[in-house]
C-alpha cells in the first residue's frame, strides 16, 4: 500500500473499521423506511403516517434536536412498531454498515415495547438479537455485532434497572453495555446511580452521551456522570478544562460524530471547529462514529473521510487513528486480536 497518496473514498471504504455509536432506529436509512412505509400502506390504505421521503426528502440533513426528536414520534417508531417490520429494518442497517466495510459493530437501542401490541421491552430485544444472529450466520460473522441497551432520560429509577435486568439476562447473547441518551435537555441523570452500580457489579460495559448541549453539560451532570465509571463518552461538546483533563487522565473512549454534531448545530462552526481537533492529540481513543446515519447520510467510511479531508490527516494518520480506536471496544481481546490482523493485512496490501 502507498502510504504517500491522498486519503479518498476508496481507502476510507476499504479500511477496516469499527462503529460504536450508531442508534438502531437512528440508522434506519430512508429508503428502508419507505418500503416500511409502503407496505403498511398497503395492508391499510387508511395508514396515516405520511412517507418518509416526503418527511426525510433526499439531500436533506440539517435536523436540530428538536426536529430530529419529532420525527421518531411522528414516523419511525409508527413504522417500526412490530417485530416484522423490526427485523426488516435491523437487517437493513446491518447490511449497510457492513457494505461500508465495518468489521465490528456495536449497535445502541432503547428497549421498546410496542403499544397496541403484546410485544415487551424484553421482546423488542430478542427481536434485535434474534435478527443479528441471522446476520452474523448469513455473513459467516465477518462484522461480529453486539448490543448496548440503552436508558432513556426520561426514565425512571425503575425503568432504568428494567433495562439493566434485561441487559445481564442477554449478555450470554452478545449484550455487553448499557447506556444513556434521550432528548439530552431534559431528565436528571443522578437517578439513575442504582441502575449504573448494578450494571457494573455485573459486567456491563458503560458509555454515556456526555455533555451534548449546555443543559446535558453542566458540572453537576458531568460528575456524576464519571462517577458511574463509564468506560467511553459520546459526543463530549460542551466540556470545561477540568473535566477535560479528567478525561484524559482516565483515557477514556470517545466516541465523536463530525456529521452529526455539525449539521444538527450541536457545535458553533463548521468540521474545522469540531473538537476532533482537540482530541486527536490526546492520549483517549477516539472513535469516528455515525450517531444516526438515516439522518445525516454519513457512514464511517465518510467520517474518517472528513476527518483526514478537514484536518489534514495522511494515510497513515488514518490508519493510526483506527488502530487506536480498537482499544475501546466492549468485545474480548479476540475482537481486538481480530481486528488488529485485519488492519495489518490491510496496511500490508496482502487483503
Amino acid at each position: 500500500m502507498d502510504l504517500s497518496q491522498p486519503v479518498d473514498e476508496a481507502f476510507t471504504k476499504a479500511l477496516p473499521k469499527i462503529e460504536l455509536h450508531a442508534h438502531l432506529s437512528g440508522s434506519i436509512s430512508r429508503q428502508c423506511l419507505h418500503e416500511l412505509w409502503e407496505k403498511k400502506k398497503s395492508q391499510d390504505p387508511n395508514f396515516p403516517i405520511e412517507d418518509p421521503w416526503v418527511l426525510m426528502p433526499p439531500g436533506k440533513v440539517d435536523y436540530t434536536l428538536e426536529t430530529f426528536f419529532q420525527t421518531f414520534s411522528k414516523s419511525i417508531y409508527h413504522l417500526c412498531n412490530d417485530l416484522e417490520s423490526l427485523s426488516y429494518a435491523t437487517n437493513s442497517v446491518l447490511s449497510n454498515f457492513y457494505e461500508d466495510g465495518v468489521r465490528y459493530l456495536e449497535l445502541r437501542s432503547i428497549p421498546r415495547a410496542f403499544s397496541g401490541s403484546d410485544v415487551s421491552k424484553e421482546g423488542y430485544v430478542t427481536a434485535v438479537l434474534d435478527s443479528i444472529d441471522s446476520f452474523k450466520a448469513r455473513t459467516n460473522n465477518d462484522m461480529p455485532v453486539y448490543l448496548i441497551l440503552a436508558i432513556d432520560r426520561k426514565d425512571t429509577a425503575a425503568q432504568a434497572l428494567d433495562t439493566v435486568n434485561l441487559a445481564i439476562k442477554y449478555r450470554p447473547r452478545g449484550v455487553v453495555g448499557i447506556d444513556i441518551c434521550g432528548n439530552p435537555n431534559k431528565g436528571d441523570v443522578s437517578i439513575y446511580r442504582g441502575a449504573f452500580t448494578k450494571a457494573k457489579a455485573n459486567g456491563l460495559r458503560i458509555t454515556v452521551h456526555f455533555a451534548e448541549t449546555p443543559f446535558s453539560g453542566s458540572p453537576a451532570e458531568l460528575e456524576t456522570l464519571l462517577s458511574y465509571q463509564p468506560d467511553r463518552l459520546g459526543h463530549v461538546i460542551h466540556v470545561p478544562d477540568d473535566i477535560k483533563q479528567e478525561i484524559a487522565r482516565r483515557q477514556l473512549g470517545l466516541e465523536l460524530c463530525l456529521s452529526c454534531n455539525v449539521h444538527a448545530k450541536m457545535i458553533n462552526g463548521g468540521f474545522l471547529d469540531h473538537h476532533f481537533g482537540y482530541w486527536r492529540h490526546v492520549d483517549c481513543p477516539v472513535i469516528l462514529c455515525t450517531d444516526d446515519m438515516g439522518f445525516f447520510c454519513s457512514p464511517v467510511s465518510n467520517e474518517y473521510l472528513l476527518a483526514a479531508h478537514h484536518f489534514n490527516l495522511s494515510r497513515a494518520d488514518v490508519l493510526a487513528l483506527c488502530r487506536k480506536s480498537f482499544r475501546a471496544i466492549f468485545g474480548g481481546p479476540e475482537e481486538k486480536d481480530r481486528l488488529y490482523t485485519l488492519l495489518d493485512n490491510f496496511e500490508a496490501g496482502s487483503q
